[in-house]
């Protein structure tokens, strides 16, 4: 590891113009870990314990009920504000929560498998939802971290970096977790997964604090209400609602295009093994592919351009879904229509959590970026549990047209959010 002294420079003035030294360097390994040790508690959550659940005999009803433990990822803005304004008496304000989390987290992931479903389902559920409170509050400390590590130059790399690793975590829960549960008891399986948060553990010990980390707040208060003053009293009141509607606005039409893509392939007529082998590898793949290449393409446009540029490709690519309901059950055209889908979804994917975490102000980073990315969620929440009255209604091709239009107001607001010539704006201090 570098020296305090070598840090302090990375940390506070690493910008140069070698587009290499912006790409490979500390930060980067760092986004790695961050993305990794996030991401993994939730796959847990989403796929390994599903499976755990039905091959124990639980019924199908009880498992899907088991999606609302994950309540706390949505609320945790809630309780963001006592992570700034509490530091731990170890390691730092973010490292400090972070090594709490990581190892609350190993230990609760390691304890879901040791009850007998059947015996203890209630219990099980209380842990899941202990799972996801310390995953949710693990993730509002490694936003902040990153917050305060990323220069603007990186933040649109930093931030994808941690995206792609985000997702690529879920094979160790998804992918490796289930085939050791073929020849090892569960309970046991449950217990290597968990020890893979030893990875996040290790970051945590290795690493340092942020340089440019700002005093915690000195009140509660403080930490609830300085938050939201500084946002507005940086925006102005129409500045700050038309960054919040942007917000809410820009993945819209691309997060309803997709909400139901399963039951819209299977509608076509795919087999289940053509949505597994083409629609779902093709998805993973094409987003992660998008991810990186909007990382790396932001450090040369900036965010402003990035937004634009990936934003008309998001609504160029929803079209490709029109254009499959009207062609039916043909597997290249499905490759082909889900490769440019996700690629689009991880283009702007990786220039819209750039815009959000250079929207955050670096002192109030946690309340602030966890208030912004449950903003951004909601219309996973709430929009797309409507969308299969609108397919009811209109079908599938015109249902994919509305949801292209239902994209260009985020595009529109652009225009005062991020003007193409404008220059990139410095993130709040």
């Amino acid at each position: 590891m570098a020296t305090s002294e070598t840090d302090a420079v990375e940390n506070s003035q690493p910008a140069t113009d070698n587009w290499w030294d912006a790409v490979l360097n500390r930060r980067t390994l760092i986004c790695i870990f961050t993305g990794f040790a996030s991401g993994m508690p939730l796959y847990v959550l989403f796929q390994m314990l599903p499976a755990y659940l039905r091959s124990e005999g639980v019924g199908l009803k009880e498992i899907g009920l088991f999606a609302l433990v994950t309540f706390p990822y949505t609320w945790k803005f809630l309780w963001a504000p006592l992570m700034d304004r509490y530091v731990p008496p170890f390691l730092g304000r973010r490292r400090g929560w972070m090594l709490i989390m990581q190892i609350a987290l190993l230990i609760s992931i390691a304890m879901l498998g040791s009850f007998d479903p059947q015996m203890s389902i209630m219990t099980i559920a209380y842990m899941a939802t202990a799972v996801a409170l310390f995953s949710a509050s693990q993730d509002i400390v490694l936003d902040a971290y990153r917050r305060e590590l990323l220069p603007d130059r990186e933040l649109g790399w930093g931030n994808s970096v941690h995206v792609q690793a985000y997702r690529i975590s879920g094979l160790v829960p998804g992918a490796l977790g289930l085939i050791l549960a073929d020849i090892l008891p569960w309970s046991t399986v449950f217990v290597i997964v968990a020890c893979f948060m030893l990875l996040g553990v290790l970051m945590t010990l290795f690493v340092k604090e942020p340089v440019s980390e700002p005093a915690a707040p000195k009140t509660l208060k403080e930490a609830i209400i300085e938050p939201f003053r500084e946002f507005v009293g940086r925006l102005g009141w129409m500045g700050a609602l038309q960054i919040l509607c942007f917000m809410f606005l820009y993945k819209l039409g691309d997060n309803m295009a997709t909400a139901l893509s399963t039951p819209f392939y299977i509608d076509l007529g795919f087999t289940l093994t053509d949505i597994g082998v083409i629609a779902k590898a093709s998805a993973l793949w094409a987003s992660i592919v998008g991810g990186v290449l909007g990382g790396l393409w932001m450090i040369k446009l900036g965010i402003n351009r990035a937004l634009w540029i990936f934003g008309v490709v998001q609504v160029v690519t929803i079209l490709g879904f029109a254009i499959l309901a009207q062609m039916g059950p043909d597997k290249l055209a499905l490759a082909v229509v889900i490769s440019f889908e996700y690629l689009g979804v991880g283009l702007g994917t990786a220039a819209f959590t750039a815009f959000i975490a250079r929207t955050t102000s670096v002192a109030f980073a946690a309340t602030q970026f966890a208030l912004f990315t449950a903003l951004a969620a909601l219309p996973r929440t709430f929009v797309n549990a409507i969308t299969g009255y609108i397919v009811d209604a209109v079908g599938w091709e015109h249902f994919f047209l509305l949801c292209a239009v239902l994209a260009i107001p985020g595009m529109l607001l652009l225009f005062k959010v991020a003007p193409w010539n404008a220059p990139e704006e410095a993130s709040a201090k």
